[in-house]
């Protein structure tokens, strides 16, 4: 396996010269064996922590574990407050266009790359299947268009709302104590769904008291609105930061709910792959 870091940077206005966003990218070796012109579907894990940190738990294993079944990984440790909206989106976003530009050379599928978020990295990753193409992306990144666009979004106990059904501390982290008026509602994502937004596999748990399932009952209810399919996992026990339910990433993998939870990777490597 082939592990490569580089900072992504876009010149988001009032960015922390100083504060860069890392990309990790995990590259299964091409067997020589079976198929060496296969190309792989990529992943863009953006870990959780209420955009004032980032998850290790959230993370790494996700990485690796999208990498050990056969999709090329990649791990973004973007920006936290106190960079605002829309830095870290546009670290997303120039992140994927990065990807699709060395598509051939890390043997990728271009019309295959999904992006994974936890909670607050949820938002991130719902934030970039609804924002790619807006005016203030281009004016950031000087262009919008399919290299930034998600082709599949994988949603993992998502904070979607802005207004509603969110998280106080992840939305304060990402817009500051005083936003305008405007931009709350903005984050409401469930509400910024069109036909153009990406197929998405959302999971959540009905015991989650720190994001609300809401959220991403609406945010499905919103996909199907506008034709595009989704899948939407809601499980009954659970907290909430299970990440992938097991030993490694979980306070509670070893309980009957714990153990529930976890069936949501290989559903959503089904959804990757279809």
């Amino acid at each position: 396996m082939e592990y490569i870091r580089q900072e992504i940077v876009p010149h988001t206005p009032g960015r922390d010269p100083k504060q860069a966003a890392v990309l990790e990218g995990y590259l299964p070796d091409v067997s020589q064996e079976i198929d060496p012109g296969r190309l792989r579907p990529a992943v863009l894990v953006l870990p959780g922590g209420a955009y004032a940190m980032t998850s290790e738990t959230e993370g790494e294993p996700v990485a690796l574990k999208f990498a050990a079944a056969g999709a090329c990984a990649f791990l973004l440790w973007y920006s936290v407050a106190p960079a605002r909206f829309p830095q870290a989106l546009c670290e997303v976003l120039a992140a994927l266009r990065l990807i699709r530009q060395n598509a051939a050379l890390w043997n990728i599928d271009p019309e295959r790359v999904a992006v994974c978020g936890f909670s607050a990295g949820g938002h991130l990753a719902a934030s970039a299947g609804v924002f790619w193409d807006r005016d203030f992306v281009k004016e950031i990144l000087g262009r919008t268009g399919p290299s930034l666009r998600p082709d599949r979004l994988i949603l993992c106990y998502p904070v979607l709302g802005g207004t509603q059904y969110t998280h106080r501390a992840s939305m304060e982290n990402l817009l500051g104590e005083s936003p305008s008026q405007a931009l709350p509602r903005q984050m409401d994502l469930y509400e910024q769904v069109d036909e153009r937004t990406p197929e998405t596999f959302l999971w959540h748990t009905a015991e989650d008291e720190c994001v609300p399932p809401m959220g991403s009952l609406l945010f499905a209810q919103a996909l199907l609105r506008h034709g595009v399919a989704c899948e939407l996992h809601l499980y009954p026990r659970g907290g909430h930061g299970l990440s992938l339910g097991n030993y490694l990433s979980a306070d509670e993998p070893f309980s009957p709910h714990g153990h529930t939870v976890s069936q949501w990777f290989d559903n959503a490597v089904r959804f990757l792959y279809e």
